[in-house]
């Protein structure tokens, strides 16, 4: 007679079982492609509570475990001023997944509260900031965020429609401001869809918005864009549904030789400066 498993297990099998294609796969296609983990790697692995952060923990510690490259693992999580019902359910759902978190304390919220600038804006950039200190602070040189391809789709068309520039999402990059830190997001290719549906096939409930901030301020106008294009890219799915896999490899396929002007290094360039040569 079999022992029946315990409920992590059962959300472990759910990823290598019924999403192998949609979640595990991808998710290792990107760890893999774009060269996410090397040996003797130390990860801050950042969750906030939500769906996207708490699947990437569990992701991330499924494949420690069965990788043959040897790295360490922080689960991280911030409370930048946390409801207690909403640090509950955080410390909840991590133990209910077998995720081992180590929790630091912020004032982000406050100060954020406290700027006439918009709040949303100071928070992501402070909570950034904070989640690299800590991680440096415990020895890592990596931190993972659980951004996901509907996310590069989606700050793609954004920066095209709102922010007049070609400019994607990297699956990794150097830190500026924490010399010797990388930032790495290893649910660069696995769909938001996906993660939804994995989500609620596990009867799972994650925080949507744990900002205390949000109820008192205005919408933040990057948001209601992110929506926005959100809304439009599914209408044109309609019509064509490979429309996000499209965006996505035209990110991977740029051909600089047919654009009259582009940045790289902080300069500008122009097609007209070799022009003639």
């Amino acid at each position: 007679m079999s022992k029946e498993l315990e409920f992590h297990q059962k959300v472990e099998r759910s990823i290598s079982k019924k999403f192998r294609k949609g979640i595990w796969n991808p998710f290792v296609t990107a760890v893999k492609n774009y060269e996410l983990i090397k040996p003797n790697d130390k990860i801050a692995v950042c969750m906030s509570g939500g769906k996207d952060s708490m699947l990437m923990a569990k992701l991330m510690q499924m494949l420690q475990r069965y990788s043959e490259i040897p790295f360490e693992l922080v689960y991280l999580v911030m409370d930048p001023g946390y409801s207690e019902e909403n640090r509950k359910k955080i410390e909840h759902n991590a133990k209910l997944l077998d995720i081992p978190v180590t929790v630091f304390e912020s004032d982000i919220f406050a100060v954020a509260d406290s700027t006439d600038r918009t709040p949303c804006y100071l928070c992501a950039r402070m909570r950034r900031g904070c989640l690299y200190s800590k991680a440096r602070e415990l020895g890592c040189n990596k931190i993972a965020l659980g951004h996901h391809f509907s996310d590069v789709i989606e700050t793609t068309v954004m920066a095209m429609f709102y922010g007049a520039q070609l400019q994607a999402m990297l699956p990794k990059l150097h830190s500026t401001n924490f010399p010797g830190m990388e930032l790495i997001r290893p649910m660069y290719c696995v769909h938001e869809e996906d993660i939804i549906a994995w989500r609620d096939y596990n009867g799972l409930e994650f925080l949507r918005c744990a900002c205390r901030l949000t109820e008192r301020a205005a919408v933040d106008e990057s948001e209601s864009k992110r929506l926005e294009t959100k809304l439009l890219i599914k209408e044109l799915k309609k019509k064509n549904p490979t429309i996000e896999k499209s965006i996505f490899k035209s990110i991977h396929a740029v051909c600089l030789d047919t654009f009259p002007g582009y940045k790289t290094g902080g300069k500008t360039y122009s097609f007209l400066d070799g022009y003639d040569e």
